[in-house]
């Protein structure tokens, strides 16, 4: 790690003047963070300062970790000074902040932040810190956050939800947010109750802050049972967006009135809560479930003033669950309609056919990537893998468009593929949603002296990899044309290739071996790698292990995969 400005040894004369005089350095703590506020270094001093390992340090976000206020509670980002510096790029210090030991202590510290280079062009934050003399309290008799927090805190906080919480268009991160926004300042315990789209009740997340770490409580989450409409207890009111109420296991240890209530009972014997705000969390149209805060660990009880907080907070996780609901809702539309559009494959006697489909993930869009297989007039066979430009409904809307118009041209018209994708290309300009496409096109003929010859025509896609069964691989990337969709009208080739007995071509969409981390060259390296490898797989299996293997852990996309061997030839 170099240190700021100067000559990358050393700090500048004027700065080391002025650090000098706010720090013995000798005392001091240091840490780098990278340019997402990670610890990336951490020296010895500040391992011994923070009561922390350097394994425990590393890789996590230092403000999350390590930043509290003086009573202990987590800070919102917004209210932090110390990040200041990491997002303008400049220096800042500061006499007085907290950071949370390893123990669960408080350390007063006083900060020095300025911007260093990692190396590697990466740029971050060093971070120089000692224990402050200024206000060194006795180790903690801690306070209800929430009781203590300033106007201008509560306020800090609701636009932290609003900005956090809207940040996704999936339901799981926002839960997962929702809770880290909430405990431990504001409670120890966070269960979230979610309706079901047939209006049952799912309790989604029970999560317990214990001694420094959130622990999900898988054995008190699940199903729950129906909802009455007339009962008058806290969590049955709430999930039928009546106002928020404030509870505890006193409000359950009467006769329930229903299963709810006998759920919410044996919640508060698991939990030990001894007090909870219970407030509805409401979308746009409709009631989506409730948010429950509760205190176990916390000595305090909620109050009315709590109960607010809660309730605003619970109003803007609904609005943010509720747009990622109707996201989700819309992306599995357009998958659903996308699977349905993928054909099954064709029996042809000698070959062997296998092909795949993988969404892209939950926080990404669906995309246009499809395959299709069908038989030619001729007796030969069309293979087609092919990739709408797009990530939503009208890219999966142009694939089947386009998919339905290839069928069609290619098994009523006796011509090349080159041929076959000029026609389409003119269609697709005359589309009513302007759309661009990347297709290959391939027709494979089994001829009379048992040879296999296949012929294609490349329309901007990634070129299909030809595996014989020696493990020598090569891609086919003659016949290669520009995408469709574009209005030039190019002159497109053919390219034939006579397969080798038992050899096998592998089609595939660009998700396979291209995401935004690595170049689309290293993705076709180490799949040509991992295809030699397999070479003598049978094919269902070449496929699964290629996807496991091949497919980058932070890929974004959708992937279409299709791929044929042919037989030993006849002696």
């Amino acid at each position: 790690m170099s240190l700021p400005e100067g000559d990358g040894r050393t700090l500048p004369a004027a700065r080391k003047q002025r650090v000098s005089r706010a720090f013995d350095l000798s005392e001091a703590g240091t840490y780098a963070v990278d340019d997402a506020g990670r610890i990336v270094e951490v020296s010895a001093q500040a391992e011994l300062l923070l009561r922390r390992t350097a394994a425990e340090l590393l890789g996590r976000d230092a403000h999350d970790l390590l930043h509290r206020g003086r009573h202990g509670a987590t800070l919102p980002r917004s209210r932090c000074a110390m990040r200041q510096p990491l997002i303008t790029g400049g220096t800042g210090q500061g006499e007085l902040e907290w950071f949370e030991r390893g123990d669960g202590t408080l350390l007063p510290v006083s900060w020095l932040v300025t911007p260093c280079h990692l190396g590697a062009g990466r740029t971050g934050a060093l971070v120089i810190f000692y224990e402050s003399a200024a206000a060194v309290p006795a180790q903690p008799e801690r306070v209800s956050a929430s009781a203590s927090m300033s106007e201008l805190d509560r306020l800090a906080l609701l636009a932290e939800t609003t900005t956090t919480l809207t940040a996704s268009l999936e339901v799981e991160e926002t839960l997962h947010q929702l809770v880290r926004l909430t405990a431990p300042l504001l409670a120890d315990w966070v269960v979230v109750d979610l309706l079901t789209e047939d209006r049952g009740v799912s309790r989604a997340v029970v999560v317990h802050y214990d001694d420094g770490a959130l622990v999900h409580r898988e054995d008190l989450e699940g199903p729950m049972p129906p909802l009455p409409e007339e009962s008058p207890m806290p969590l049955s009111r709430a999930l039928r967006g009546v106002t928020a109420t404030l509870t505890g296991p006193d409000t359950y240890r009467g006769d329930p009135d229903s299963g709810i209530a006998v759920a919410q009972r044996e919640l508060f014997q698991a939990t030990g809560m001894h007090s909870a705000c219970i407030a509805p969390i409401r979308g746009v149209r409709e009631v989506l479930g409730a948010l429950t805060l509760g205190r176990a660990g916390q000595p305090w009880p909620f109050t009315s003033d709590d109960l607010l907080l809660v309730e605003d907070i619970a109003r803007r996780a609904g609005l943010a669950l509720d747009n990622a609901r109707l996201y989700e809702r819309q992306r599995r539309v357009a998958e659903t309609m996308q699977r349905h559009l993928l054909p099954q494959l064709p029996a042809v006697p000698g070959l062997e056919l296998s092909a795949r489909y993988v969404p892209a993930p939950r926080a990404s869009q669906v995309g246009g990537d499809w395959y299709d297989a069908f038989t030619l007039p001729d007796g030969g066979t069309a293979l087609v893998i092919g990739d709408v430009v797009g990530h939503d409904l009208d890219a999966a809307a142009g694939m089947a468009q386009v998919c339905n118009m290839l069928r069609a041209y290619a098994a009523i018209q006796q011509e090349s593929p080159a041929v076959i994708l000029d026609r389409l290309d003119q269609a697709v300009g005359r589309m009513a949603q302007a759309t661009m496409a990347t297709v290959v096109l391939a027709h494979l003929q089994h001829t009379d002296d048992d040879r296999w010859l296949l012929t294609w025509a490349n329309a901007g896609h990634p070129p299909p990899l030809l595996i014989e069964h020696d493990g020598r691989t090569r891609f086919l990337e003659s016949g290669h044309g520009p995408v469709l969709g574009t209005g030039i009208r190019p002159t497109r080739t053919d390219a034939t290739v006579e397969l080798p007995p038992r050899s096998a071509v592998l089609f595939y969409t660009d998700g396979l071996v291209e995401s935004r981390t690595h170049i689309l060259d290293t993705g076709l390296a180490r799949l040509r790698r991992h295809a030699a490898s397999l070479a003598r797989r049978p094919l269902d299996h070449l496929c699964d292990v290629i996807l496991d293997r091949v497919r980058p852990a932070e890929n974004d996309d959708d992937v279409a995969m299709l791929a044929l061997r042919v037989p030993t030839a006849a002696p």
